[in-house]
């Protein structure tokens, strides 16, 4: 009787597995192997300015600096940890990427994301609330449907534009590498 057992039990389960991958429904990844790293296109962080005098006070080429550390700073960490691939955003012919304005365009990251080959589309946001308050926004989104897959913000909310990279690190390292 056991062996007429489980080669039917062998065979129930191929064919739940058969099941199981013809709807779409993911199979669980076993414990040490290494997934297929998502594609991601991680664009230039912007700056949406509350503060007073925000736009006609300032220094922009400064908050620029400090827009393209944060940047940097999630690329690195999204790279390293071996759960993304980046994808070369560099060298865009959109206005909205240009002018660091995807924030207001409703989504159209995805479709530039899905253009280059990527998986998913970051956007970062610093709102600048105060000289020495701000907020990090992360959103990505699938890049074939455009829909929001991850919606995140910081609660770091003292230190100046010197510290945004640090905001930044912390919601990736709190958001999407110690949480999957």
């Amino acid at each position: 009787m056991r062996n007429g057992f489980f080669p039917r039990r062998r065979s129930l389960l191929a064919a739940f597995a058969g099941v199981l991958l013809c709807s779409g429904v993911p199979l669980p990844v076993p414990a040490g192997a290494d997934p297929t790293p998502i594609k991601i296109a991680v664009f230039d962080f912007e700056l949406d300015d509350f503060s007073g005098g925000g736009g006609i006070a300032g220094d922009h080429a400064a908050d620029l600096v400090q827009l393209d550390r944060a940047t940097g700073e999630a690329r690195e960490l999204m790279a390293k940890s071996g759960r993304y691939a980046l994808v070369g955003v560099a060298n865009l012919e959109s206005d909205a990427v240009k002018e660091r304005t995807l924030r207001q365009c409703n989504g159209c990251e995805a479709a530039i994301a899905s253009k280059l080959g990527a998986d998913q589309s970051l956007v970062g946001v610093v709102t600048r609330i105060s000289r020495t308050e701000y907020v990090v926004r992360l959103q990505i989104r699938d890049a074939r449907t455009g829909t929001l897959v991850v919606a995140r913000q910081s609660d770091l909310r003292i230190g100046a534009d010197y510290s945004w990279n640090r905001g930044t690190a912390a919601l990736i390292r709190n958001s999407l590498l110690d949480n999957p």
